[in-house]
């Protein structure tokens, strides 16, 4: 009888795969890689043509040695690892590592873990793919490079325990440019004029925007031209110059790829790009349905293409025809995406079987699983279907020589939003103008007037972060998280609210960076990079040519960057916690867990102790701070100082302002105050900040309290 050995990643497929293929079968984990670049050197022998000097990670010997008995008694070795460059590499890795005979190993890949996909792959064996071995050699190296020499010279000139990167420079700089851009920002000055007319036969009033005259829109900058526009208006009769109704279209979403995915993952779900990345790997290698066994729930995660195989397509659409009807299906033509930095290597993100909805699998799955997948099973499904079909009704009320512009619209058929919405899609139902005509009188009912001032770009989030980074092609799918995660571990850049600031470290690093590796941090050149890369993996060119021509620019700025730049001093936040040893104020410091009180008489002395961070806010129970503490797995919550003493203790942010109704404290959610006494249940506006008369306030009448938060 045949002995087959297969070898996969993650030792959470070797139960799935091996019931996939039956008793014949021996299935292994690697555990990922199992050869890389020596931590403790460059590992690149620059002296003989860029060779680079792996060696067996340690703690893995043990591992490669049982792998390397079972492929030695094996009749064929299939080397299963994840269908990217990446995955691609590991196999080459474990060839070697495990001096595999080139005639009874073969590459497999399956975008999917479903037993038609797995069998399917074992049809369809092939050699290793020595491009895209080669381009993330290239890849291994050059980030190699960049980290090693660059890094200690910031340990050197700013301070111990800094790195840098090839893609994570570049995105520490697009949000320090950010920064600048928004302290640079003048804000101008501009107003809005809505008017509030009385239609005839209508119980609502119509509320219409200030568009400008016949000669076009007129931009209001100054109260004085405001008023110009009211003192001509003052006497003015309005009727209904034009009426006109259309039909327009909203086109599906295209199915996920990984930076759509994660952006859209943080917008709707508050997740980052970390979690949304570590949840999907969940959901691609498999979970426990119970009697349905253990299943890959959606295709591979990694992927910047939009495209669907033909089968999942043709599932999607028998699925679509028996549930809503022939009517919510697409015409075929959903355009594909026109990224130009795409690979288009592997499908979209999509679920494995269309018909396991969500609903079917909740049981089996965790709440942030259950979102994520409800998430991937609609954008899924809604891509295959029907575009939405709104009517519009734009109403031009002319008053003198001024325009005003309303506008409606309503939906006439759901299509694909009978399944999957987005926050500008909730904003479009509006069917206050189908009863007008232009025989309906008019009268003026007052006008309402609003000053505004433009606003900054906005700070980048996660989400946003991660599209800029697609966009301008720097990195790929693979490293957008990683690349984050990176620059908030190393406090370069900080998230409050989803927002990015970079930190007066990252300042310090990134203005280093600049002046002295102005091409590391280049965002043209990183992209370029990247094409370059590509094509390595396309087999247009040499792997090594690429590091050969990068490594002696590189060497060469690091060099006179020792020699010429002056060492930066990060001063140390000061606290008002005293150190009881010696006296001193203490210093907040990084760690790798976050921020620590530590003295700074540091070596003298050593003392050191938890950062707890005070909110503003005095404990309901005993009038002490309340403080930001963490449990030991990273979740926020908020307890006394006087612990444990005191046992107060909320998981949301509790507030100054106390209960109208019942006197009780109350908690913040979003932009509401609610009652921490579910008995009693009030609720309130929450106020922009909260001052001592919108705190007097809310010691009144709860009228009074809602008045005062709303800023009435």
């Amino acid at each position: 009888m045949p002995n087959y050995l297969v070898i996969v990643e993650s030792p959470t497929k070797v139960k799935t795969v091996k019931k996939f293929l039956g008793k014949n079968y021996n299935v292994l984990a690697s555990n990922g890689h199992v050869r890389d670049l020596p931590k403790s050197s460059l590992g690149i022998d620059v002296e003989h043509d860029f060779e680079p000097k792996y060696i067996t990670i340690r703690g893995k010997g043990e591992l490669v040695a049982s792998l390397r008995k079972a492929a030695d008694k094996a009749d064929k070795v299939y080397l299963a690892t994840d269908p990217d460059r990446e995955g691609e590499a590991i196999s080459w890795h474990l060839s070697k590592a495990l001096r595999l005979d080139p005639k009874k190993m073969r590459r497999i890949t399956f975008n999917e873990i479903t037993k038609t996909a797995v069998k399917s792959s074992l049809k369809n064996a092939r050699d290793i793919d020595m491009n895209l071995v080669d381009e993330q050699q290239a890849r291994r190296c050059l980030d190699r490079m960049v980290g090693y020499e660059i890094s200690p010279l910031l340990w050197k000139k700013i301070k111990r325990g800094l790195s840098a990167g090839r893609v994570q420079s570049v995105a520490l700089r697009i949000i320090a440019d950010r920064e600048e851009e928004i302290n640079a920002f003048i804000p101008k000055e501009y107003w809005t004029l809505d008017a509030d007319f009385k239609v005839s036969g209508e119980k609502k009033p119509l509320t219409a925007h200030f568009y400008g005259d016949q000669q076009g829109k007129i931009e209001i900058s100054s109260e004085e031209q405001l008023q110009g526009i009211l003192d001509s208006l003052k006497d003015a009769d309005y009727h209904v110059s034009e009426l006109k109704t259309s039909e327009r279209s909203r086109k599906a979403p295209l199915p996920f790829t990984t930076s759509t995915l994660q952006q859209e993952a943080s917008k709707t779900l508050n997740m980052s790009t970390y979690k949304t990345m570590q949840i999907a790997q969940q959901l691609y290698e498999g979970i426990d349905l119970k009697k349905g066994g253990t299943v890959g729930l959606i295709s591979y995660l990694r992927t910047d293409s939009t495209r669907i195989s033909t089968e999942a397509d043709q599932a999607a659409r028998e699925y679509i025809r028996e549930q809503y009807g022939e009517q919510f299906l697409s015409d075929g033509s959903t355009t594909e995406n026109k990224n130009k930095h795409a690979q288009d290597a592997h499908e979209a993100i999509r679920p494995t079987d269309i018909t396991r909805t969500p609903s079917s699998v909740k049981e089996f799955l965790s709440r942030d699983q259950f979102r994520l997948y409800q998430l991937i099973w609609r954008r899924f499904a809604a891509s295959r279907m029907a575009s939405a079909r709104y009517e519009t009704n734009t109403v031009k009320i002319t008053g003198g020589k001024y325009v005003f512009h309303a506008s409606s619209s309503r939906i006439k058929f759901a299509g694909f939003m009978t399944v999957y919405t987005q926050d500008d899609d909730k904003k479009l139902e509006n069917d206050h103008l189908s009863g007008i005509t232009k025989e309906s009188t008019l009268s003026l009912i007052n006008f309402d007037r609003e000053q505004h001032f433009t606003q900054p770009p906005a700070h980048y989030t996660e989400a946003s972060l991660v599209k800029t980074l697609e966009e301008l092609g720097i990195g790929r799918p693979s490293t957008y998280a990683p690349t984050i995660t990176t620059i908030i571990a190393r406090h370069y850049v900080t998230r409050e609210k989803k927002n990015l600031y970079i930190t007066e470290l990252g300042t310090a690093v990134n203005d280093l960076m600049k002046e002295a590796f102005p091409g590391i941090v280049n965002v043209d050149f990183t992209a370029n990079m990247e094409q370059l890369l590509d094509a390595i993996g396309d087999g247009t060119i040499e792997w090594k040519t690429v590091v050969r021509n990068f490594w002696p620019d590189l060497d060469a700025a690091v060099q006179k960057a020792d020699k010429e730049l002056e060492k930066v001093k990060i001063e140390d936040e000061v606290t008002d916690v005293i150190c009881e040893n010696c006296g001193r104020h203490m210093v907040i410091k990084y760690g790798p867990h976050g921020k620590f009180l530590a003295c700074p008489g540091f070596p003298e002395c050593r003392n050191t102790k938890p950062y707890l961070e005070k909110i503003g806010v005095k404990c309901p129970k005993c009038g002490g701070e309340v403080l930001l503490k963490k449990t030991r797995k990273g979740r926020i919550y908020y307890g006394c100082e006087h612990n444990p003493d005191c046992d107060f203790m909320t998981w949301q942010k509790p507030s100054n302002i106390r209960c109208p109704k019942c006197g009780g404290y109350m908690l913040e959610k979003g932009s509401r105050l609610v009652c921490a006494d579910k008995e009693c249940g009030y609720v309130m506006p929450r106020p922009k900040q909260e001052d001592p008369d919108t705190a007097k306030a809310a010691s009144g009448k709860p009228e009074e309290a809602v008045s005062a938060a709303a800023g009435l």
